[in-house]
């Protein structure tokens, strides 16, 4: 995976739940960390429908849930997949090494 901005450790991949997302904020970037199998996503913690937390949702599978109203999103994608959600959100690369989550986050906020 090639990314020009940083990798920032973001916790250990046993702090993460394989059914409740997990909240950190790096760079002033709020994400949600979701781990399936032995794979790890992040996303912009921000439902797109309404501003909620998706951190505060749950997700099965490949798909969070907003607690909010309900809106759905493909966490290897950002793609909205269950109204009312209907705009993506954001996704970061994420890497794993001995057991330590590093997502890489530009200071300046998401990637494009």
């Amino acid at each position: 995976m090639t990314t020009s901005a940083p990798w920032i450790r973001a916790c250990r991949v046993d702090d993460i739940d394989p059914a409740i997302p997990y909240f950190v904020e790096i760079n002033n970037q709020p994400l949600a960390l979701y781990r399936v199998g032995d794979d790890v996503f992040a996303t912009d913690d921000t439902c797109s429908h309404q501003e909620a937390s998706l951190s505060e949702g749950s997700y099965a599978g490949y798909i969070v849930t907003c607690p909010r109203h309900g809106g759905q999103f493909d966490i290897r994608t950002g793609q909205a997949v269950k109204m009312p959600a209907v705009s993506p959100i954001t996704v970061f690369p994420v890497k794993v090494v001995d057991g330590d989550v590093y997502v890489a986050v530009d200071k300046s906020g998401p990637l494009d």
